[in-house]
């Protein structure tokens, strides 16, 4: 049996995974915090692997994909310190087995690449990512299995954060959905724009990269949805053929699996 260790570190949270063969066995989530020394980390990883019964010398492999990179060398360091394994950090050189085709290929954030890997693996081709997290990223993989492209748009929390920044009346509030669209009060008006706000947002261009992926039969493009805020978008839209939220994770095994 082959115990992978499986880190994504993005800028609002790093998402640990472990991994038994196929088999996700258990994950963690910890928000991402650049101030953090590599003692620190090998502490907070030492403690969330021991809480899930799993010693760190008992790993196999690391596989790590990273989108801040003041905090790639820290994990890195921490792992390699706590199970004496040297991790596989995608990136230039690592087999993805997918091709890039955009216009400068190392602007493409590589949680955006594993991503594209385990829904082409998982799920089929053509189709359609959409990492719904700090921010809203979609992602276009088409009928020859190549990654296109795709469109990146501010998250919900963001916008959330925006509107109560730059305004003197408006609060925070909670990124769930009101009762209707039409808000009876401050509170529920802001959840309607941003929750419902932003369904439409995800609706239309996924609408939009489906008839240029597919102009013949746009339906035919599976849309996978993921990222920390997929849960807030998925009840109130049929846009999404399914919802897997640790399609980066899986991601990550299969390019672990194809470097070995």
């Amino acid at each position: 049996m082959e115990r992978l260790f499986a880190v994504d570190i993005g800028n609002t949270n790093i998402t640990f995974g472990v991994f038994e063969d196929e088999h996700l066995r258990a994950t963690a989530r910890v928000s991402t915090d650049p101030s953090r020394t590599s003692d620190e980390v090998s502490l907070m990883i030492a403690g969330l692997l021991q809480a899930r019964g799993i010693e760190p010398r008992v790993l196999d492999s690391v596989t790590m994909c990273s989108v801040v990179p003041s905090m790639t060398k820290t994990v890195e360091d921490s792992i390699r310190d706590l199970t004496e394994i040297d991790p596989l950090v995608v990136g230039p050189g690592v087999k993805t087995g997918i091709r890039v085709s955009y216009d400068r290929t190392q602007d493409v954030g590589t949680d955006r690449v594993v991503d594209a890997v385990a829904a082409l693996t998982l799920y089929g081709k053509p189709a359609i990512v959409v990492d719904i997290g700090t921010a809203t990223v979609f992602d276009a993989i088409n009928e020859d299995g190549e990654y296109i492209g795709g469109a990146i748009a501010p998250g919900m929390r963001l916008a959330a954060e925006a509107l109560y920044s730059n305004t003197s009346m408006l609060r925070r509030v909670d990124l769930t959905a009101p009762e209707a669209a039409i808000g009876r009060s401050t509170v529920a008006s802001m959840q309607s724009g941003l929750v419902f706000g932003y369904v439409e947002l995800i609706e239309g261009m996924i609408r939009r990269i489906s008839e240029e992926l597919s102009p013949d039969a746009p339906g035919d493009c599976t849309v996978v949805a993921t990222g920390g805020l997929a849960e807030a978008i998925a009840p109130h839209t049929d846009a999404f053929d399914t919802y897997d939220p640790d399609l980066t994770l899986h991601g990550l095994r299969i390019v672990s699996e194809m470097n070995r």
